[in-house]
């Protein structure tokens, strides 16, 4: 259970933006310090801010403004991070803010940071020339904030707690975002004029969710309903909406696709800072059940390889599975599987741009594998039943019904007669007989 003893506020000039307890290598810390010095370019912190805080409370399913949720803050030494979710979990946003944007020295550790409503109106004032203080930390993020003038206003407090309001289903979904962003491949890149004039034709939050394949032209790109080479599938445009918000700031615009048709990710590029995105395959569904992580989970000794992983974490910004295979003499696959478990309980992340892993720690709930991935459970009872009847076929009773299933990993080909595989392919995860199957083979 944790609390802002400092509530962010906006007062006569001056800003303060609250931080929960935070977890550190040195454990929790009731009153954490993170970063004390200036942003080179507070107006482009203020908007990607303001990004997050527009996105963390949108339903845009069935579009519904709702109540703010706290981004997670995570400090690690070369950057600083917030992500958050949408309120209908369909979207992903992460502002990574670089050591080249401030003038001191980042520190390390992961809290929640408080984005009010009152904050949020202070920050729209934020402009390019102006010159922004900022003390990550202590009481909470105080920031002293100095007009053109540079005329120093004192900040006052505000001592009043509030809880901490970050869904439990974000540790489930932040997993799932990590395996999905792992398999991005980049689509194409559009720079300066062009990302800016992409961004200004994108579609109101509360327009219509329009779908298709985007590929660049010289205004930007082209929304089109057929594939053409290098294109890139986008569902649901105006949940790019809040991206207006940093148009102007904008030097480069990335567009990344998954290895097969599903999740799409832009990366919004800005002086020293960057910008994350990601959607998830239809505006209806929600990272928290995607799935993704299923199959990492069916491999044996993961609890072991990943708490000998975990030793070696200390808030890193840049993770690499074959260094840590190499520190540990294992193979990369394992040590990717490891990196993948850790995922699932908020442990990790995964930066498409870096190509990497980075650190964050959570609150721990060691029963949250089971818990959060109840087909896993399901697969694990089925596994002393299942039975090989050819060489990719299999047989797998479940309930009154035999389940068919051919199982050809090498050439791609994991299919199930029974209704989750109909609808949803392989697209949400495997179905637990097919999974059920991988178990059985790992255990050989």
């Amino acid at each position: 259970m944790r609390a802002f003893a400092y509530q962010s506020k906006y007062e006569s000039g001056n800003l303060a933006l609250a931080l929960a307890p935070a977890l550190t290598p040195e454990g929790i810390v009731e009153k954490p310090s993170f970063f004390k010095g200036f942003a080179l370019h507070p107006q482009v912190i203020a908007r990607g801010l303001l990004v997050l805080a527009d996105i963390s409370a949108t339903r845009y399913f069935k579009f519904i403004p709702v109540a703010l949720r706290d981004p997670v803050l995570s400090a690690q030494g070369d950057r600083l991070r917030a992500e958050c979710f949408s309120a209908c979990n369909g979207v992903y946003a992460r502002l990574d803010l670089l050591q080249s944007g401030f003038d001191g020295d980042i520190g390390f550790g992961t809290t929640n940071v408080d984005i009010g409503l009152e904050l949020r109106k202070a920050l729209t004032l934020v402009k390019q020339n102006d010159k922004l203080h900022v003390d990550i930390g202590s009481d909470g993020l105080s920031t002293t904030y100095f007009n053109q003038e540079s005329n120093v206003i004192a900040m006052g407090k505000n001592v009043i707690e509030r809880p901490v309001k970050m869904p439990d289903r974000w540790i489930r979904a932040l997993g799932n975002a990590a395996e999905i962003h792992k398999g991005m491949d980049v689509g194409f890149m559009l720079k300066g004029p062009q990302a800016q004039a992409f961004i200004a034709s994108l579609p109101p939050v509360t327009g219509k969710s329009q779908a298709g394949w985007l590929t660049p032209n010289r205004m930007g790109a082209k929304l089109s309903p057929s594939k053409t080479p290098g294109a890139v599938f986008v569902s649901g445009l105006n949940r790019l909406s809040a991206l207006k918000r940093i148009m102007t700031n904008i030097t480069n615009l990335t567009f990344y696709k998954p290895t097969e048709p599903g999740a799409s990710m832009i990366v919004v590029e800005m002086p020293h800072c960057r910008i994350t995105i990601s959607l998830t395959a239809e505006a209806w569904h929600g990272y928290s059940g995607e799935g993704a992580l299923l199959t990492s989970l069916a491999h044996p000794d993961l609890l072991d390889d990943s708490e000998l992983i975990s030793k070696k974490l200390s808030f890193n910004a840049i993770i690499s599975a074959l260094e840590m295979a190499k520190s540990w003499n294992m193979d990369t696959t394992r040590a990717e599987d490891a990196l993948a478990l850790l995922a699932v309980s908020g442990k990790l992340g995964y930066d498409a741009f870096d190509q990497a892993y980075f650190h964050r720690e959570l609150p721990d709930d060691p029963d949250r594998i089971l818990k959060d991935n109840p087909r896993l459970v399901a697969a694990q009872k089925l596994v002393e039943s299942v039975s090989k009847t050819g060489d990719i076929q299999w047989m797998v009773p479940s309930g009154k019904v035999d389940y068919r299933v051919i199982y050809d990993p090498d050439n791609g080909i994991e299919k199930c007669t029974c209704a989750w595989y109909l609808k949803h392919q392989n697209k949400r995860g495997p179905c637990k007989h097919i999974l059920a199957i991988q178990i059985k083979e790992e255990d050989f």
